[in-house]
């Protein structure tokens, strides 16, 4: 069976650099599992999260629209507007 401790070295450094933003730590893991542990998706989805929420958009719902656009913040922004 191959090591996974590299692996898992890298997500908690990865963990670690996101809460040090400011992000929660169940957003955080959260959003690592959902881009499939990738620093620079899960940061993107964080901050998108973090912008429209600011803009009093709901958090299930921006979380909804983020996932369907890719992260793409002038379509995720379009989606919230019509809901």
């Amino acid at each position: 069976p191959r090591c996974l401790f590299p692996q898992f070295l890298s997500y908690l450094g990865a963990c670690d650099r996101l809460l040090k933003q400011g992000y929660e730590e169940g957003q955080v893991e959260e959003a690592m599992e959902m881009f499939q542990y990738s620093e620079k998706k899960a940061a993107e989805f964080l901050h998108l999260l973090a912008q429209f929420n600011d803009m009093g958009f709901q958090q299930n719902e921006i979380k909804e629209v983020l996932l369907l656009c890719g992260n793409q913040r002038e379509k995720a922004l379009e989606e919230l507007v019509m809901k």
